[in-house]
């Protein structure tokens, strides 16, 4: 019986120098042919060309032809290292079809390290727009730069934030970390402005089918931002849960009901879309589930894209199991039983021992995990977490009980102020409002590591146990964030970065906080929760990544609008955080 090709024969064959063509998925490598047949088909390019998944030797090259006429097409690419193609390096043909959705992938393979490509496409008379591609670099190099991106929802306002990228100039790649699109239907979630700013979604409804998933793909990558950033840098990404469905797990979602007919069926779309749609290379054909996987720049960054959604990921907790319906009193010893629980697993087995595997053998100055959601342990007062109080509400409160309970101790330093403020506002202190301000403190957010806190210490503790230089991105939150990591006992153990969003809407949104209470809100945030420097709650925008021999520097930009094309920078938000070698700690840079 013929044997299956494994994961482990792919990784097998990479580490001794095999090209990655052997993967087929309608990839094609060189071929000594410089023309395209089918000349009397008629076909335009019009979503783009991108590049992604850079190896030392290899890179994605990816494109869409329309076609006028449904059929098979014969679609040629060229790659060389001048605009001009005069110095032509690797050319060949390809076919697609309606199967694939008219995309094309081509594993560019036997390219030399550290390098800077130029390609196109070409059908017939038709020629794509030309694109920018880069192999990762090998050796002692001095410095990585990456953007970090992710969230962008199209009702929601213009892609000005992947234009401000485009902008960067140095950069070695781009890591998006998911939900490149939203699933919801037209008028739903952040669409408020989506039709004066002719950005209503594609298809009209929900997304469920192939077809459903490919249209709405189809209808981002004609955005004139995110083509223009595509075509520059090379892409590596990891789907999130809107590439699916809302809080995605393995077995469902929040935003999928037994009505909306079977989840496995919608996510194996889903999933088939974002491999025909994304610059990612397969494992192997067909394989659309397995995303997790390393790049190496060089002797300085090793980078390991991770997938905390789909593959393994078990349902997310909800605070209303442990909420007692009569008393509203929550059970914490229940709920940190559940919380901390061994067998619960957001990576999984196998991917869980790759990572380990991958940091104890990995050779990089810095260790960088690229993933979806919030590593950094993220406390709040249980009655914000749940949305009982805002931040500002918790603060008054709080500061106004510890005044009644000084003045009831007939604690001499209470002043007039205070005790003017006392009487004034004791109404507000009822014994629900009691109640609340005596909750614990809990994570804010069951959907990032803090709900899956067993599994984030097994994680940690590989690191801390080979001293590595860890950094963790995250993305999902649609705010930035800046995180000390510890581990339960205490010490620290690498540091987090966390983008904001392209468009989505952030905590501002979600919990309502006025414009006149965001930056209170931030400040009260940041002093509520231990080993977190930084955090913008408010604005949209991208973080680079910049990393040497002797620290790593995360500079967040953000724009000054989204619902108008016409946007600049908003300079007044730009901050920066830094992390020298050896430290895992943050310092903050103005």
């Amino acid at each position: 019986m013929k044997r299956r090709f494994t994961r482990r024969d792919f990784l097998e064959m990479s580490a001794k120098g095999v090209g990655a063509a052997v993967v087929s998925y309608g990839l094609m490598g060189c071929s000594d042919s410089n023309s395209s047949s089918d000349d009397a088909v008629k076909a335009e390019f019009l979503h783009g060309v991108a590049s992604g998944d850079p190896s030392h030797d290899a890179i994605i090259l990816w494109t869409r032809v329309t076609p006028e006429v449904e059929g098979e097409l014969t679609v040629a690419w060229e790659l060389a290292t001048d605009t001009d193609f005069t110095n032509l390096v690797t050319n060949g043909e390809t076919t697609t079809s309606a199967e694939r959705d008219y995309t094309i992938k081509v594993d560019a393979t036997g390219l030399d390290a550290g390098t800077e490509y130029f390609y196109r496409f070409k059908q017939g008379e038709a020629v794509s727009e030309m694109g920018r591609a880069l192999t990762l670099p090998q050796g002692a190099i001095d410095q990585v730069k990456l953007a970090v991106l992710s969230c962008a929802n199209f009702p929601a306002g213009h892609f000005n934030v992947y234009a401000l990228a485009a902008q960067q100039e140095g950069l070695d790649a781009v890591i998006h970390l998911g939900d490149y699109i939203y699933e919801y239907a037209r008028g739903e979630y952040a669409s408020e402005h989506a039709a004066d700013m002719d950005r209503e979604v594609l298809p009209a409804g929900e997304l469920f089918t192939l077809g459903d998933y490919r249209t709405r793909y189809a209808q981002y990558r004609t955005d004139p931002s995110l083509a223009g950033l595509h075509a520059k840098v090379p892409f590596i990404t990891v789907w999130d849960d809107h590439e699916i469905a809302n809080d995605t797990w393995k077995d469902g979602a929040e935003n999928h009901n037994e009505e909306e007919g079977d989840f496995d069926a919608r996510k194996q779309g889903a999933l088939q879309a974002y491999f025909e749609w994304l610059p990612i290379r397969p494992w192997r054909e067909g394989n659309h589930e397995e995303i997790y996987r390393s790049f190496s720049f060089g002797d300085l960054v090793d980078l390991h894209m991770l997938d905390t959604r789909v593959l393994a990921r078990d349902k997310p907790l909800d605070y209303a199991d442990y909420i007692d319906p009569v008393t509203q009193g929550m059970d914490s010893q229940k709920f940190m039983a559940a919380v901390t629980a061994t067998e619960r697993t957001l990576l999984g087995t196998e991917q869980l021992q790759w990572l380990q595997s991958s940091l104890l053998t990995a050779t990089g100055k810095w260790q960088v995990l690229g993933q979806q959601v919030l590593m950094g342990s993220m406390l709040l007062p249980a009655a914000i977490a749940m949305q009982k109080l805002s931040v500002s509400e918790f603060g008054e409160l709080a500061a106004l009980a510890q005044i009644a309970a000084r003045w009831e101790a007939k604690d001499p330093t209470v002043t007039t102020f205070e005790y003017t403020f006392l009487i004034e506002n004791q109404h507000r202190l009822t014994p629900e409002a009691m109640a609340l301000l005596q909750m614990p403190a809990v994570p804010y957010n069951l959907d990032a590591w803090d709900g899956y806190a067993y599994e984030r210490e097994v994680v940690l503790a590989t690191a801390k146990s080979i001293g590595c230089n860890l950094v963790v991105l995250a993305g999902d939150t649609h705010n930035a964030w800046a995180n000390e990591l510890m581990d339960s006992h205490g010490d620290p153990v690498g540091v987090e970065f966390a983008t904001s969003s392209v468009s989505s809407p952030g905590l501002e949104y979600y919990l309502g906080i006025p414009e006149d209470q965001q930056v209170q809100t931030e400040a009260g945030i940041k002093e509520m929760v231990e080993g977190l420097k930084y955090t913008n709650l408010r604005d949209r925008g991208f973080m680079v990544l910049t990393f040497t021999a002797e620290q790593v520097r995360s500079d967040w930009h953000y724009v000054d609008t989204i619902l108008s094309a016409d946007f600049s920078e908003d300079m007044s938000k730009q901050q920066a955080c830094v992390c020298a070698i050896g430290t895992a700690q943050v310092v903050n840079v103005s």
